[in-house]
């Protein structure tokens, strides 16, 4: 599995319309075969950054980024954004679900 995250520092005139102009990169993403999470949310910290975390199968990350939705909507965005998006992924062998995470611990 890979998990990824990515940090879309939004220019502020766009910021209130960014899950707007991502909506179709968004279902096409999440209607993919081996996607296992997709997710929006905006920053606590930079309210014009956007956060989307993903995780997909061994082998449909790359699929994913090789997809003509995917460049479509790196086209779209490109103007939309401040600076180069931050991105952090890991892979996680052999894991297949969310339980490879491991338990989210609250003391």
């Amino acid at each position: 599995m890979i998990f990824i995250v990515v940090k879309f520092p939004v220019k502020p005139e766009y910021v209130e319309e960014w899950p707007q102009h991502v909506a179709d990169f968004t279902a096409a993403t999440r209607a993919e075969p081996g996607n296992l999470w997709y997710e929006w949310s905006r920053s606590l910290e930079d309210p014009h950054t956007y956060v989307l975390v993903e995780a997909f199968q061994d082998g449909a990350g790359e699929a994913h980024v090789n997809s003509d939705h995917f460049r479509a909507a790196m086209e779209t965005m490109r103007p939309l954004l401040r600076r180069t998006p931050d991105i952090v992924s890991t892979t996680i062998e052999g894991a297949t679900g969310w339980s490879a995470m491991g338990e989210l611990q609250i003391d």
